[in-house]
C-alpha cells in the first residue's frame, strides 16, 4: 500500500479535527505510552502528521496558491477581494480564510508532531535491544522533528514571530503563548533536526520511499531551513534585515549539503521532463532527482487541478481527464530569460492547452496565460472522469537534489566566493538542462564567464534557480531571504514594458522577438509553434494559426495591459513602505481570539 493511501485510513481512525492550536483535542483514546511502546501504532501516530498535507490548507493553498507574485510567477490580485486575491495583493485582512486554514494545518502538524516526540522519548524504545525496533523508531522521530520543522519554516514566511509550541498538549501545560523570536524558532528546529538525521533511514531503505520524510529530506532541509535562518527577512518596522550570525547558517547549509553528496549522491536524471511526469505517472523512484514528494491519494490533492496546464472537461467533453487550470500564470519575461536551448524551458512553460475535444490548441489568453508545464491532469495514464476536478493524487515535489546542489554553491560562494567546488555544484544542474554537445558553451564557458566575483555568481545562482524550479512555487521564499524581493519584481514589470514597447515600434531590446507566434498540430497531433524565439513576417502556408503575442502586451488605451502595471504595484511603490515587500500576513482572527489576548497583531503596518 502507497504511503498515500495509508495516511487516508489513519486520518480517519486517528485523528479529530482541531479548530485551533491553542485548543488541542486528543490525538487518540489510547494511551500515548501504549502507542508509541511498538512500531506499528507508532507508525500511525507519526503518519497523523502527515495527514495535514491533505487538507486544503495545504493541498491547494500553501503548496501553490499563495506564493504569488514573484518574477517567475504571477496573479492579479487586484481584480477580486476573495481571500487568494487578498494574498496575491499583499492586503490580506486578519479575516482570511486561506491563512486560517494554513494556520490551523500547521498548528495541528505540530501539535500531533510534539505528541510523537514526547511518545517516542518517554517510550524507551529508542534504545531497545532489537535493533529493527530501535532503528524504526528513531526513523519516526526524525520523521516527526522534520516536519515539524517545515511547518515552523513556513508560519515564520507568512507571519513572522509565532508562537513556539514545543510540548505535547498535557494538563497543566500553557497552551496560549505569546509570540517568539522567529530566529529562535528557526535556530531550535534546525538543532533539532542536526541531533536526529545521522539515525534516520534513506529512501531506499524505507517501505514507502521518497512519499516518506527520509534522512536525504531531512539533510537537505537542515540546509534549506539554514538558509533561511541565515537570510534576510521583515521586521515590524518594516525593514529587511539578517541577524548578524548569518555566516554560520550559511556554514550549515554548506555542511550539511556536503554530508549529503558524500554519503548519498547521485547522478540527476538527464531527462528533465520525466522528473515530473513521474508525478503524474504515480511513479516515484528513489536515489533520483526528488528526494521528498506529498503523497496524496487518488480523490485528494490538487496538483492538476489549479497548478498546471488547463484541461477543459465537464460533461460534454469528449474525453475522460475533467477539468483543470492554473491559479498562477508565467510571465513572459521569465520564458525569455532562458537560453534558446535550454531544454528546462518547454517543460516549465506551457502555452498550449487541451479543449473539450482532447485537442492541444493556443491557450486561453495567450501571453498572459502560459502555464506551468510540469504537471497537468492530461499527463495521466487514465482520465479520472469527465466532471472531475479536484483530488488528481498527483504528488507535490517538495525537495529536489538539485536545489541541494544549487544550495551548496551559494553557500560555498556565500563563505569562499565562486570556488572550484561552487562551480562544480552549478556546472551539475546546468549539464542536464543542454545536450552534451552544448556543454562547453553553455555550461563550461558560462560557469567561468560568472565566476569573476563572488556577486556575479550569486547573481548566476539567483537566474539558476529560477530556471530550474519555475512553477514549483518556492520563489517566493528565494526572493525574501536574499533581500531582493522588490527589486526582482521592479525588474520584472520593467522588463516587460520594454517587451510591449519593442513588440508595438518594432524597435529596442526585444524587437527581434515574436510579435505573432504561428502554432499548429503536428503530424503526432501536438501543439507546435512555428517561431518561439524569433520574428517572423508570415507563415510558409495556411496550416498554421497566427496569434497576437508580445503585441498583445501592448493596450491602445493604458499603454501596457493592465496586469503588467498592477499585479506587482504592491510589491513594489505602492505598499506601506514603497521598495520593501510587505510578505508578512495578519495572524488569523481566530487565533487572537483563542489567545485570551496574549497575541494581537501589531508592527507591519497592520
Amino acid at each position: 500500500m502507497k504511503l498515500r493511501s495509508l495516511i487516508i485510513l489513519i486520518s480517519a481512525l486517528w485523528l479529530c479535527s482541531c479548530s485551533d492550536f491553542l485548543e488541542p483535542e486528543s490525538i487518540s483514546t489510547f494511551d500515548t505510552n501504549y502507542v508509541f511502546s511498538n512500531i506499528d501504532d507508532a507508525r500511525k501516530g507519526v503518519n497523523a502528521i502527515y495527514v495535514q498535507f491533505g487538507v486544503d490548507g495545504f493541498r491547494s493553498r500553501l503548496s501553490n496558491n499563495m506564493t504569488g507574485n514573484t518574477d517567475i510567477e504571477h496573479a492579479s490580485g487586484w481584480s477580486s477581494s476573495s481571500d487568494r486575491y487578498q494574498i496575491w495583493d499583499l492586503n490580506a485582512l486578519s479575516s482570511n480564510g486561506d491563512l486560517r486554514q494554513f494556520w490551523n494545518a500547521a498548528y495541528t502538524a505540530i501539535r500531533d508532531a510534539n505528541i510523537c516526540i514526547d511518545g517516542i522519548e518517554s517510550s524507551g524504545t529508542l534504545d531497545s535491544k532489537d535493533v529493527l525496533t530501535a532503528k524504526t523508531m528513531h526513523q519516526l522521530l526524525g520523521e516527526a522533528y522534520t516536519l515539524r520543522a517545515y511547518w515552523y519554516s513556513m508560519l515564520t514566511y507568512y507571519f513572522g514571530d509565532v508562537p513556539n509550541v514545543r510540548l505535547a498538549p498535557k494538563a497543566g501545560n500553557d497552551f496560549f503563548l505569546p509570540k517568539e523570536d522567529r530566529n529562535v524558532i528557526l535556530g531550535q528546529v534546525i538543532q533539532d533536526m542536526m541531533a536526529v538525521e545521522e539515525n534516520m533511514l534513506w529512501a531506499d531503505e524505507l517501505p514507502y520511499g521518497i512519499e516518506q520524510v527520509s534522512r536525504e529530506f531531512t539533510l537537505g532541509l537542515i540546509a534549506r531551513i539554514a538558509l533561511q535562518r541565515g537570510g534576510y527577512y521583515l521586521k515590524p518596522d518594516l525593514s529587511m534585515d539578517r541577524a548578524s550570525d548569518y555566516l554560520d547558517y550559511y556554514q550549515i547549509s554548506k555542511t550539511y549539503t556536503e554530508k549529503l553528496m558524500a554519503l548519498k549522491d547521485r547522478p540527476l536524471p538527464s531527462d528533465f521532463r520525466q522528473v515530473f511526469l513521474n508525478n503524474a505517472k504515480f511513479i516515484s523512484p528513489t536515489n533520483s532527482d526528488i528526494l521528498f514528494e506529498v503523497p496524496f491519494a487518488i480523490g485528494n490533492g490538487d496538483v492538476g487541478w489549479n497548478i498546471g496546464i488547463t484541461v477543459q472537461g465537464g460533461a460534454t467533453a469528449s474525453h475522460d481527464y475533467g477539468s483543470g487550470n492554473n491559479y498562477m500564470s508565467i510571465p513572459v519575461s521569465y520564458y525569455y530569460s532562458f537560453d534558446t536551448l535550454d531544454t528546462r524551458r518547454d517543460v516549465t512553460c506551457a502555452y498550449y492547452m487541451v479543449n473539450t475535444d482532447f485537442e492541444e490548441t493556443f491557450v486561453n489568453g495567450g501571453v498572459s496565460n502560459i502555464s506551468q508545464g510540469k504537471w497537468s491532469r492530461y499527463f495521466l495514464d487514465k482520465g479520472p472522469g469527465a466532471s472531475s476536478a479536484k483530488g488528481t493524487g498527483i504528488n507535490w515535489p517538495m525537495l529536489r537534489y538539485s536545489d541541494v546542489l544549487l544550495m551548496h554553491a551559494e553557500a560555498e560562494n556565500e563563505l569562499n566566493g565562486p570556488t572550484a567546488q561552487a562551480q562544480e555544484s552549478l556546472k551539475r544542474v546546468r549539464q542536464r538542462a543542454f545536450e552534451s554537445k552544448d556543454w562547453e558553451a553553455k555550461v563550461d564557458n558560462y560557469v567561468a564567464s560568472v565566476s569573476g566575483s563572488k556577486e556575479d555568481f550569486f547573481k548566476a545562482i539567483v537566474n539558476e534557480r529560477a530556471w530550474e524550479f519555475g512553477g514549483e512555487m518556492i520563489r517566493k521564499y528565494e526572493l525574501i531571504r536574499w533581500g531582493i524581493y522588490s527589486e526582482k519584481m521592479a525588474e520584472t514589470v520593467q522588463t516587460l514594458k520594454d517587451m510591449a514597447d519593442a513588440a508595438f515600434t518594432g524597435t529596442g531590446q526585444y524587437s527581434n522577438l515574436p510579435d505573432y507566434i504561428y502554432w499548429k498540430l503536428n503530424e503526432s497531433g501536438h501543439f507546435t509553434v512555428l517561431n518561439p524565439n524569433d520574428k517572423v513576417a508570415a507563415a510558409p502556408d495556411d496550416s498554421w494559426t497566427r496569434e497576437s503575442w508580445l503585441l498583445a502586451l501592448h493596450n491602445d488605451n493604458t499603454t501596457y495591459q493592465e496586469w503588467i502595471t498592477k499585479d506587482w504595484r504592491n510589491y513594489i511603490d505602492q505598499g506601506p513602505k514603497p521598495g520593501v515587500v510587505r510578505y508578512i500576513f495578519p495572524i488569523p482572527e481566530e487565533a487572537i481570539t483563542n489567545s485570551q489576548g496574549v497575541l494581537k497583531n501589531d508592527g507591519y503596518g497592520f
